[in-house]
């Protein structure tokens, strides 16, 4: 088995679990009145649920081009850190043009697979992994955007509750476990609910509430729960 063939079958679990969820995407999308081809466009270029969640609503809700730009940049920021940690996995000689595609297509569960992986990884294997799940997310995306002007309204509807469904239970399980990640949405579902309820902060537009929220929600749990360094850390600095 090659390297390549290796990669495109880690992937293909991570892309039948996108195919559900980009399917949603796409009825919303397509709901709002957004384009197929416009739909399929974004997905292919972002491979992004809570980034593309955010820039959908603040589009279709009219919001600046500044606004789409800060909040999808925040809500992205983590795949930039997922991307320097495992550029140090890569095989020696992989140049800077596959190290910018590799960073285009991490996600969550790509990081979480590529990172198990043993030993050093190579440009192969990597074009495997991350081009199942972007092929799984932009298949779903237009089937749930062509899917939508066939089915009742009701029924259209009622898929869009599935992203928020997807949201609840990705913060849930570690919410439990974790007081900082329960802090942390707790303090944001309180700003942005000031924020939205509060007529003093009306002047604030939707999408800028969501990024003073998360930057509020994020820079006071990091002064309350300060991560300590651990003594190999520690250790290296010295």
């Amino acid at each position: 088995m090659t390297e390549f063939t290796k990669g495109i079958k880690k992937g293909i679990p991570i892309a039948l679990g996108y195919l559900s969820v980009s399917f949603t995407f796409g009825v919303k999308a397509a709901n709002g009145g957004m384009p197929v081809w416009a739909a399929v466009v974004m997905s292919l270029t972002n491979l992004t649920s809570a980034g593309q969640f955010a820039g959908t609503n603040l589009i279709l809700g009219g919001g600046t081009y500044l606004e789409v730009a800060a909040a999808t940049f925040i809500i992205n920021l983590r795949y930039m850190l997922m991307s320097l940690s495992l550029s140090q996995k890569m095989r020696e000689g992989t140049g800077i043009r596959s190290r910018l595609l590799f960073g285009f297509g991490i996600t969550d569960e790509v990081f979480a697979v590529a990172s198990a992986e043993p030993g050093s990884i190579g440009s192969p294997y990597m074009y495997g992994l991350i081009a199942t799940p972007i092929f799984g997310w932009t298949l779903g995306t237009f089937l749930g955007a062509a899917a939508s002007g066939l089915m009742p309204d009701p029924l259209a509807r009622a898929m869009e509750l599935g992203l928020y469904a997807m949201f609840i239970a990705i913060i849930l399980p570690p919410a439990k476990k974790s007081r900082p990640v329960l802090f942390v949405i707790g303090l944001s579902v309180a700003l942005s609910g000031a924020m939205y309820y509060v007529p003093a902060f009306h002047w604030i537009s939707s999408g800028f509430q969501v990024i003073i929220a998360t930057v509020i929600a994020a820079a006071v749990a990091a002064l309350v729960f300060p991560v300590e360094e651990s003594p190999e850390e520690a250790a290296q600095e010295k």
